[in-house]
């Protein structure tokens, strides 16, 4: 459960930097008019970085309690609950977004590889660490 927490605050966190710059670069689509005022360009500002760390604070939620569940189901610890925890973030997130099944699987697939990825880069920066000393 903690690793589930720890999972959603850094999504959050993650987020709400991206919404931060993404909303940082919409400055140049403010109309005219409302560039000299500000409370209705502060609001958009905020709902963007809220939207974004929201989303970014589900995927990282559940992502960790799917590697979690996946990791004392199986009773191992290896790259595949990494993998099971990034497609059923990425399927779960997008398709509910979406709301269509071929692109959650693509969006499952595609996060499965990269935490796959991941996984096992890590993997290799220990051994080669551990064979260092």
């Amino acid at each position: 459960m903690a690793k589930t927490f720890e999972g959603a605050i850094g999504g959050l966190v993650v987020g709400a930097l991206c919404g931060t710059a993404r909303a940082a670069w919409a400055w140049k689509g403010v109309p005219r008019a409302q560039r000299n005022v500000t409370l209705p360009v502060l609001i958009g500002t905020l709902k963007v970085i809220r939207n974004h760390g929201l989303v970014g604070a589900a995927v990282g939620g559940i992502y960790s309690g799917s590697e979690q569940l996946a990791q004392r189901f199986r009773m191992k610890r290896d790259f595949v609950n990494g993998a099971v925890g990034g497609f059923v973030a990425g399927a779960s997130v997008v398709g509910f977004g979406a709301r269509s099944i071929p692109a959650a699987i693509k969006a499952g697939a595609t996060c499965a590889a990269l935490s796959t990825l991941g996984d096992l880069g890590a993997e290799a920066v220990e051994k080669r660490a551990g064979a260092d000393s």
